[in-house]
């Protein structure tokens, strides 16, 4: 409960980071050019999380960045889970030729991880923000598919299910009535383990300088910028870094109990 309290805590933070950033994201104070945070004794409390080297304020910017760091990852797996678990739910009751195919070619694809097809896309496409959403999403699709297929082609065969065909129930009924409560822990499971994964992959493509370009404010790209400075202003790295951490850390958290909670539930 205290991870479900801490994620529901930085999403809302998340969404209302325009209203409550104290200042421009780009704005540079010449007289305040890497203070230290507030908590120092050098510090300014005008400059709550201090500023880096060229006098940007670190918390507007982390705000900010939580749009492109948290915002972002939860819209693309929102679409990839969305793509992704119709084609596989049909995949798992559908055995004609057409949706068979269709799975064998995304199963090919998930046979190379989800990074490095994004990198691939990446350099077909080109950097930019709305290529890294395109490849991040579509690299997420065959796990989506794959996770879907075995799990409702599992349930598919047993008894239950079965005895509700003979009954002359149609195939939607079956799926979303019969099914989809039973693989709800596993679909669950896959959306909170696809949230890291993506979080992770757009600030590792940032870090590496193939994702969102600066001078806007991702976290992953404030990483790798704090790089040179990181022995004389260390919060620059340490403040992205624990926020990656604790955002990783509290889906993940959130992720496995929810996931136990409904299995629980389903076997009751």
């Amino acid at each position: 409960m205290a991870a479900l309290y801490v994620l529901l805590a930085m999403i809302l933070v998340v969404l209302l980071s325009p209203l409550l950033t104290p200042f421009n994201t780009s704005t540079q104070f010449s007289d305040a050019i890497a203070l230290p945070p507030s908590w120092v004794e050098s510090g300014n409390m005008n400059y709550l999380f201090g500023t880096d080297d060229l006098g940007r304020d670190m918390l507007s910017r982390l705000l900010i960045g939580g749009l492109y760091s948290l915002g972002l990852p939860i819209l693309m797996v929102a679409v990839s889970s969305l793509i992704g678990m119709s084609i596989g739910a049909l995949a798992g009751i559908d055995r004609t030729i057409k949706y068979q195919s269709l799975s064998r070619l995304f199963d090919t694809l998930l046979s190379i991880p989800s990074f490095l097809m994004a990198l691939i896309i990446i350099a077909i496409l080109g950097t930019g923000f709305n290529n890294v959403a395109f490849a991040i999403t579509l690299s997420l699709i065959p796990q989506f598919i794959f996770v879907t297929r075995n799990a409702v082609h599992e349930e598919w065969h047993k008894d239950y299910v079965t005895a509700s065909r003979l009954n002359g129930c149609s195939k939607a009924y079956l799926l979303y009535r019969v099914i989809l409560p039973n693989v709800t822990p596993t679909l669950v499971m896959q959306l909170t383990v696809s949230l890291s994964v993506a979080i992770m992959d757009i600030a590792a493509l940032s870090f590496l300088g193939l994702g969102i370009q600066a001078p806007t404010p991702e976290w992953g790209s404030m990483l790798a910028r704090s790089l040179d400075e990181v022995y004389l202003s260390p919060w620059s790295m340490v403040l992205p870094g624990i926020t990656l951490f604790i955002t990783i850390m509290a889906i993940n958290i959130v992720g496995d109990s929810l996931r136990r909670a409904l299995k629980e539930r389903v076997n009751s």
